[in-house]
């Protein structure tokens, strides 16, 4: 399979590059690098600067490359910056990715994953959340991944095309190659592994949640296996399977929660020693608990997380830090 993967030199996108790649597919990776590392190792696929939302210049790459399937890895997905910057949200995820379904259009290029989010939820009435839980988003980001879903599927309806998508939970973890850079950095594990590295304390946002030990529960998820869930969703838009007729969506996710503190424990057991930790109030809008349903992309796509241990995620982030600190 040639498979186009855009956003490739970004962390869930490059870990996914070398699971393609090792599978034996030709892939080629676009991506603007205004967020995605440069010195990702993209493991000899075949790196395009440029942006996704270029209509002309991607359906161009698509036929000159021969492509089979698209891996949308390239939207916008900070919250934050979604909340004061709407218009780029709108603009990139919405805009641009009504762009790049045009410029697949125009390259006959019919099949499509969707590197999605359980953003699009907000703030759910069930947990574990279903894949037919309502969609009531609370920011920018959310809104926009849900709209460029619904767009993919009216898309299916209209013009054939067969798209997946991966509603992905807490990501987290390394893979040998490939890790979590960002910068700034908002996610919880690498932001706990940097405290511990600087000596200074994390900060909880809030320890009074109606949970086990007052810190919210959230559902983390190995990048590797969000690596191989990719993969399964890219086979099933081939032509003539039944599982892409209509647009598929999965949930992705360990299937369990870990509160902060549990998260905090782990990397303790990890690095082997304490980490301060200081307490703040509440964050508007953070629920207590966020858990996926994963039964669904079990069912239908065989998958199932096999990197879900807490100790496994942490240790292979600190693992990829501490190689990367040498190799600097």
């Amino acid at each position: 399979m040639r498979v186009l993967v855009t956003g490739g030199a970004g962390y869930v996108g490059s870990v996914t590059v070398e699971a393609l790649v090792a599978a034996g597919h030709d892939v080629v990776v676009l991506d603007d690098l205004s967020t995605g590392r440069g010195q990702a190792d993209l493991a000899g696929a075949r790196l395009v600067q440029g942006t996704y939302g270029d209509r002309a210049a991607v359906a161009t790459l698509l036929t000159e490359s021969q492509t089979d399937a698209v891996l949308h890895c390239g939207a916008r997905s900070l919250v934050g910056e979604s909340i004061a910057q709407p218009a780029r949200y709108f603009q990139a995820n919405v805009v641009g990715g009504i762009a790049l379904l045009d410029a697949m259009r125009d390259a006959g290029v019919q099949r499509l994953v969707i590197s999605s989010t359980a953003a699009v939820y907000g703030v759910p009435d069930v947990v574990p959340i279903p894949e037919n839980a309502p969609l009531a988003p609370i920011n920018p980001y959310g809104e926009t991944k849900r709209e460029f879903e619904a767009a993919a599927a009216w898309y299916g309806s209209a013009y054939d095309l067969r798209s997946a998508s991966l509603r992905y939970f807490n990501v987290a973890g390394a893979s040998a190659r490939n890790g979590e850079r960002h910068d700034p950095e908002t996610h919880l594990i690498p932001n706990i592994l940097a405290a511990a590295e600087a000596g200074r304390p994390v900060r909880l946002y809030g320890d009074d949640y109606p949970t086990r030990d007052g810190t919210p529960i959230r559902d983390y998820l190995h990048v590797v296996d969000l690596g191989a869930a990719h993969l399964a969703a890219l086979e099933a838009t081939h032509p003539g399977d039944p599982r892409t007729d209509s647009q598929l969506v999965c949930n992705l996710g360990s299937g369990d929660g870990a509160t902060v503190k549990e998260v905090l424990a782990a990397a303790e057991r990890v690095v082997g020693r304490p980490i301060a930790r200081e307490v703040a109030p509440r964050r508007a809008g953070d629920p207590p608990a966020l858990v996926a349903a994963i039964g669904k992309a079990a069912d239908v796509l065989g998958w199932r997380p096999v990197r879900s241990s807490l100790d496994e995620i942490v240790g292979s982030a600190w693992a990829f830090r501490q190689r990367a600190a040498t190799a600097s």
